[in-house]
């Protein structure tokens, strides 16, 4: 370990979203305003409220691991792999760095949920000899982690971030740190899920957490009046994050900076955003103290925009209380929830992944279907459609359930 601070960037990004098997397939459909948002098909959806979910199609795990690998991995951690095996092909960045400096930080918020039913089924049903002893480390929510760093002798720190909503993004911001002071110098880092279950679904139905709107492109509509919940999503996405100076050295792409993290806790309610916002609003701030904020910055935030009554009033009176209400008017905000559904402990990464791409691009992803504007929630959502337009910094929220957040700031590399 050093003390010197030192800068950290992206040099390779993976995913698996609901609109696209590879990150290229996912990020056009960002841009296209693809709905992602389906009829459920992962079960007998006749006895529940909610009825469409924004599943990944047609993935097949096989592309990623062996058969027996397969066997012994829940769909979280296929995901997971898969975005990772995307990221560190795009990085290249294994083999450049000595294995005990490379880790893995890799969110999820659930884990291995459909093991977890699958197998208390079984127990139930048929025995406790029929539990599969593979059972426990299928389920358990360090796997995702656990599983890449075998893959690529990552003999640093591997493991979770497990803060609900925040996964994905308290993962990147916590491996930033690692390398910051010196821990590590390259870490793949990300978030997965796979909670579309009979009993995930249920539970956030009972808890009057989901949309239940059997039309798809009225289910998942952040910052709209009619808004009435989240849509839930699953996948996988991954970014591979290294030490400024070495991507340099060896001529490696990168995409941007992460130069800001925040992380807090509303320390207010299990569920519920805190009214007031106060914890969303110190994690904004110290990501844009970290990243160097200035009046000068153009800013686009990626908001966390679940499209539930509280969450979005409450997010936007966090930007205003940030950046003030004349600097909050002239930003550009957008959710992609609208068009991946909640991917949970995957939103995070796949929403810093959306800001780099969108850095590379100049190009703003939209929040479609924003039809209704709800009077409490003024600001420039990006409505339907992409637009073009580079700002100086980017900001992408996550705020999860037990009233964690995390605020990532990223910035082009100068």
């Amino acid at each position: 370990m050093d003390n010197k601070i030192r800068r950290v960037v992206v040099t390779g990004m993976g995913a698996v979203t609901p609109l696209g098997l590879d990150l290229s397939e996912s990020w056009d459909g960002l841009l296209a305003g693809k709905c992602g948002i389906g009829p459920i098909t992962q079960f007998d959806t006749t006895e529940y409220k909610a009825k469409v979910a924004a599943e990944v199609k047609d993935f097949d795990p096989r592309e990623y691991l062996d058969k027996s690998e397969t066997a012994r991995t829940d769909r979280f951690t296929q995901f997971a792999v898969a975005a990772a095996v995307q990221a560190v092909e795009d990085s290249g960045v294994i083999g450049t760095t000595a294995p005990e400096r490379t880790a893995v930080y890799f969110g999820t918020g659930i884990g291995g949920l459909k093991t977890l039913t699958e197998e208390y089924t079984k127990l139930n049903n048929r025995g406790p000899k029929r539990v599969s002893p593979y059972f426990v480390p299928k389920m358990i929510a360090n796997m995702a982690a656990g599983m890449i760093a075998i893959r690529y002798n990552c003999q640093g720190p591997a493991m979770p971030a497990v803060t609900a909503c925040a996964s994905g993004s308290s993962a990147i911001g916590e491996a930033v740190r690692l390398i910051r002071h010196g821990y590590a110098d390259a870490v793949i880092s990300g978030g997965s899920e796979a909670a579309i279950t009979d009993v995930g679904v249920a539970g956030f139905i009972n808890m009057q957490a989901l949309s239940v709107s059997e039309d798809p492109n009225a289910a998942s509509l952040p910052f709209d009046k009619r808004r009435a919940g989240f849509v839930i999503g699953e996948g996988g996405a991954s970014l591979v994050l290294e030490e400024y100076e070495h991507a340099v050295s060896r001529g490696a792409k990168i995409y941007g900076e992460i130069c800001g993290y925040g992380s807090t806790c509303d320390a207010y309610h299990i569920t519920a955003p805190h009214p007031e916002g106060i914890g969303a609003i110190q994690a904004m701030k110290q990501a844009i103290e970290e990243a160097g904020y200035t009046e000068e910055d153009t800013v686009y935030v990626n908001a966390h925009g679940t499209g539930t009554p509280l969450n979005d009033v409450a997010e936007t009176l966090a930007v205003k209380k940030v950046f003030g209400e004349e600097k909050a008017k002239e930003m550009k905000i957008s959710s992609i929830k609208s068009m991946t559904g909640h991917m949970l402990g995957a939103s995070g990464a796949m929403e810093a992944i959306a800001c780099l791409k969108a850095f590379e691009e100049g190009i703003i992803p939209p929040t479609i279907n924003l039809l209704e504007p709800d009077p409490e929630c003024d600001l420039d959502y990006v409505p339907n459609k992409a637009v073009k337009w580079e700002p100086t910094l980017m900001v992408s929220n996550s705020l999860g359930f037990g009233g964690h957040n995390a605020c990532l700031a990223i910035r082009k590399v100068k």
